[in-house]
């Protein structure tokens, strides 16, 4: 007959359920029971455990009462033994060592009972038994969670380091040796402080600085990295590191879901890892915003958001909708993505009253309607053309959509009595390179010219009107990390359009959240300008991607800057400067003020200009209205050269 291999037991056995308590109940009542009669048999040898056999067993089984009382108290049985942690073992001892109490106490009764029937024990007879009797129960709990650690750890388990020596990563490690089927094998820990270093932690070194953990990734055969939740920011930053862990080909973890720990040392929250993005390495600090304030704000507030299907438009509607708003308008042109938008939603936010409608910004008189029937307190206006070639080959739409459509909305706002307008604006407003970047600046003008006249007329309890500018944001329609990932999922060529470009990267729902106190916090007429943090070489960001991909053939292809487009983005303009505002991370830009019917003469004039659909003439109007305005590799630079 052909033996059964003892891994494949052990496999079959762990694959069972648990044992049910009452079977671990009997099995410590018996290692108590057998450790009695070992200690007796030690002291007096066999011939006389023979002897007293009967009055030793009814002397431990009136003690075994005793032990039950104390296992039921401490809950020893009703854990799963192959999950058993310090504290399980811990309990045991408590529980042993409460028994031992209680028996030396009764032991006395015991000695002026029938020695026929009930055997004598000394103290240190007990001491000695619940010593042993404890070694063992501990020796058999430690035993199985090995057996079933050696059984559940297959050859795909990952062999890992944790990045972060602290809390959050000590709950890290707990969480992963306590998952089963086991995924990861801790190797040890990383740390930038030279403080750990030639510590242990765990069991496991910890290792400091570059070159030893390159060394002890080949040593160990490391398969991945976990990062630590509390040190994400910490390793965010530290590009060296990233940059030798992607060139190994060493996987990097985050963890989605915050670990922590209970207070007894066990982990309470499932363990979440989810394989980093290019997004999760881009060096940024994390933004913290009030949103405490911004919701009390909102709630209870009739709102109205355009541009609600877009990247940024979508994510708003989320963050306003958490807030508890009164109700809520939903303005987009795009209907598909607009119905996404309704069975969110109805989905996420049952509780919330909402109406979408599918109509352009510039259809005023639809548009008058809405805010009719509606009377929004708060307009967050986030429609609007953004593709920069696609402007720059349409200007004339790009007026009709970003400027005209921008001016329905505002005098709507005022009209009808909204308390706040809040515009989107973008970091390609500032010394305009291209349509799109100079059609938001007058966008922003308009804006800004209509507080100030209401200001100066008076109308104090009018509309407040405040811009937000910001560059991109990861992961935003249209944004060269989405085409990245899909050029490297055909083989590539990665396309980037200079090897010198930079851009600013900020999360959408950091920025969103950002945007949200700006318009809060704001007093009307303010641009407001966002901190992008470190500005990201976007071809470092390419290569990033290629090599997270772990894609080893795709090449990056350098296809010349697009028309309208500049190597790298400002968030102010050279003559501008910044004061600071309630947050770190947002600050107010001092900027040329504009006299209002000298630029709503100028806005008909470039409306009626536009709606000829003569390209050239538009962009000779947005220039006289914008002179900062200098095209960039486009055909319009030639009227850069009539002028100069």
């Amino acid at each position: 007959m052909k033996m059964t291999h003892p891994y494949k037991l052990f496999s079959w056995y762990f694959k069972r359920n648990a044992l049910p308590y009452w079977t671990i109940l009997l099995l410590d009542c018996l290692i108590i029971y057998l450790s009695a009669f070992f200690t007796y048999w030690l002291a007096h040898g066999g011939a006389m455990m023979q002897q007293h056999f009967y009055a030793l067993s009814n002397t431990m089984l009136l003690y075994l009462v005793v032990c039950i009382i104390s296992f039921r108290l401490y809950s020893t049985y009703s854990g799963i033994i192959r999950y058993s942690s310090f504290v399980d073992l811990q309990r045991v001892a408590l529980a042993n060592l409460t028994s031992l109490v209680v028996i030396i106490g009764l032991h006395y009764g015991v000695n002026h009972l029938s020695p026929q029937t009930w055997e004598h024990l000394p103290g240190r007879h007990l001491v000695l038994t619940f010593f042993i009797a404890t070694a063992v129960m501990w020796g058999m709990r430690v035993l199985v969670k090995i057996m079933y650690d050696v059984a559940s750890s297959t050859e795909r388990a990952k062999r890992v380091f944790i990045y972060g020596v602290h809390d959050g990563g000590v709950a890290l490690a707990k969480s992963i040796r306590s998952q089963r089927p086991a995924k990861y094998r801790l190797r040890g820990f990383i740390s930038p402080d030279q403080h750990y270093a030639h510590h242990m932690l765990m069991g496991e070194k910890v290792y400091i600085g570059l070159e030893n953990v390159r060394e002890a990734i080949e040593k160990e055969n490391i398969d991945a990295v976990l990062i630590s939740p509390i040190r994400k920011q910490e390793f965010r930053n530290d590009q060296a590191l990233q940059d030798m862990l992607i060139a190994n080909d060493i996987k990097i973890y985050m963890v989605e879901q915050r670990v922590s720990e209970t207070t007894d040392g066990n982990v309470n929250e499932p363990l979440a890892l989810k394989e980093v993005s290019v997004e999760d390495l881009l060096p940024r600090d994390e933004i913290e915003v009030d949103m405490e304030s911004v919701d009390r704000e909102l709630a209870g507030r009739r709102i109205l958001i355009t541009g609600s299907a877009g990247s940024i438009g979508s994510e708003i509607v989320r963050q306003v909708a958490a807030a508890g708003p009164a109700a809520l308008m939903l303005i987009d042109q795009a209907e598909t993505p607009e119905h996404d938008i309704r069975l969110m939603m109805k989905k996420q936010f049952p509780d919330v009253p909402v109406e979408t409608v599918v109509t352009s910004i510039c259809n005023q008189s639809r548009m008058e309607k809405i805010f009719q029937d509606f009377r929004p307190e708060y307009v967050f206006h986030a429609a609007a053309y953004k593709h920069v070639p696609m402007m720059e080959d349409n200007p004339s739409e790009a007026i009709n959509n970003n400027v005209y459509g921008t001016k329905v909305v505002a005098d709507l706002s005022v009209k009808y009595g909204a308390k706040k307008f809040v515009m989107i604006s973008t970091d390609k407003a500032v010394n305009p390179t291209n349509v799109m970047g100079c059609s938001k600046r007058i966008c922003e003008i308009y804006v800004q010219s209509l507080d100030r006249e209401l200001k100066r007329t008076g109308k104090t309890d009018s509309t407040q009107f405040v811009t937000t500018r910001f560059g991109n944001v990861l992961g935003s329609n249209g944004s060269v990390i989405p085409l990245f990932k899909e050029q490297i999922k055909n083989g590539g060529p990665v396309t980037v359009t200079d090897p010198n470009i930079i851009r600013y990267f900020m999360l959408i729902p950091e920025a969103c959240k950002l945007v949200l106190e700006a318009g809060t916090k704001g007093k009307g007429g303010e641009i407001f300008v966002f901190d992008m943090g470190k500005p990201v070489k976007i071809a470092d960001l390419a290569q990033r991607m290629i090599r997270l991909s772990g894609a080893k053939d795709v090449k990056i292809e350098f296809t010349g800057l697009r028309a309208g487009e500049k190597l790298y983005e400002e968030v102010l303009n050279d003559m501008e400067s910044t004061k600071p505002t309630f947050h770190k991370k947002i600050r107010i830009a001092s900027v040329r003020e504009y006299d209002f019917a000298e630029v709503e003469r100028d806005i008909e004039s470039l409306i009626s200009i536009a709606k000829k659909f003569d390209d050239m003439q538009t962009v000779r109007k947005m220039k006289e209205i914008v002179p900062e305005f200098k095209s960039n590799n486009s055909e319009y630079e030639a009227l850069d050269k009539v002028e100069s």
